[in-house]
């Protein structure tokens, strides 16, 4: 490769790219990542299906992926000088998570995803992977990089892919053959031309399982996923009200949505974490509803201290549990819970309050 003149002379030492990568990828084992790749800055096909999906407002209200677009798919934009992306994946799979399937039949339980049941990942991630790119530049010396876990516009599970850590399934999930889909993403962009992974191989073949264990059918072609009819997406992301039409399929999932992880083939690989950081707090992994509902704003924040359950704040999180309350069997204790809160301040938790009590009134009527 042809370097330019004033990258040549920043990277000074002479170092084997090649024993680099090994380097590195063992670097990486050591700060508790379960895999390492390198990858180009070539996003083109994914710029074209960014676009695509875009223009059919697949997003929702997700604004800044449309104001961001050109930046996810060129990183040498996000970060002057870029041209090879080190992604690193870690695995978060809680071994003392319950069986979500069997708390999904219990509908006076909560699901919350299981990403979700521990500590934040985002600031542990990012701590390890500076501390990688450190190693990196006491090695190979000053390197001009940047560090991003979920932090900025990146099509991580695109550079991913190219690095060879998995493909991209139908769910859009990123899927390892020997780890399957629970684990989590991060990058360090960098300046240093290290030679590159190569993308392995696709291997959903016919399997359509996720596609159809969608409970609001959000996956609507193979690849392709409408935001606005995700669980996940409706449950974190959207700070209205929940469309009415899928309230009922949204069941005890009070945040995010794993169906079309649980049934994925290849999770049956699926290794859990040994990070303490990830293992379930404050009984999140079996929550019951009725208590989740009356916790008050102060134990919501206590609680979900260090937890990415807190960005979606109180109300978000009232309106949620409303919703699975409303498809919970109808009893006195869930009755009165609703009616707890009927007079909430919030106009959005007071109509899902409504809507799950007129839920129950329906169902008595029956």
């Amino acid at each position: 490769m042809n370097l330019p003149k004033n990258r040549q002379n920043k990277h000074e030492k002479k170092v084997d790219l090649d024993t680099l990568v090994g380097q590195i990828q063992s670097w990486g084992e050591q700060l508790g990542f379960q895999q390492v790749g390198i990858s180009d800055i070539d996003l083109d096909a994914h710029e074209e299906r960014l676009a695509a999906w875009l223009q059919q407002n697949y997003h929702g209200d997700m604004d800044y992926m449309q104001r961001h677009g050109s930046l996810r798919s060129h990183p040498e934009e996000l970060h002057t000088g870029t041209i090879r992306v080190i992604s690193a994946r870690m695995d978060y799979l809680p071994e003392t998570s319950s069986e979500v399937e069997d708390l999904l039949k219990q509908p006076a339980k909560g699901v919350v995803s299981r990403y979700a049941l521990g500590r934040d990942y985002h600031k542990m991630m990012r701590k390890r992977l500076q501390s990688l790119a450190r190693q990196i530049e006491q090695h190979a010396g000053p390197m001009g990089y940047r560090v991003f876990v979920d932090s900025a516009p990146v099509l991580e599970k695109a550079l991913a892919e190219k690095a060879g850590l998995g493909w991209i399934g139908k769910h859009t999930n990123l899927i390892n053959r020997q780890a399957g889909s629970w684990f989590f993403l991060g990058e360090i962009f960098t300046d240093l031309p290290l030679p590159t992974g190569e993308p392995v191989e696709n291997h959903c073949g016919d399997c359509t399982k996720c596609i159809d264990i969608c409970p609001t059918q959000a996956i609507v072609a193979p690849y392709k996923l409408d935001a606005r009819r995700c669980i996940s997406y409706l449950t974190i992301e959207l700070k209205d009200s929940i469309p009415e039409e899928f309230r009922s399929q949204m069941g005890n999932r009070i945040y995010g949505c794993d169906d079309c992880q649980l049934v994925c083939p290849w999770n049956r690989f699926a290794r859990f974490t040994a990070e303490a950081d990830f293992a379930p707090r404050h009984g999140l992994d079996t929550p019951g509803l009725i208590e989740l509902f009356e916790w008050t704003e102060q134990q919501f924040l206590e609680r979900t201290q260090g937890s990415a359950i807190r960005r979606i704040g109180h109300h978000r999180w009232l309106r949620n549990i409303a919703v699975a309350l409303g498809n919970a069997p109808t009893t006195a204790a869930v009755i009165e819970a609703l009616h707890s809160r009927s007079q909430h301040d919030s106009p959005m938790v007071r109509e899902h309050i409504q809507w799950a009590l007129y839920q129950h009134r329906a169902m008595q009527q029956e």
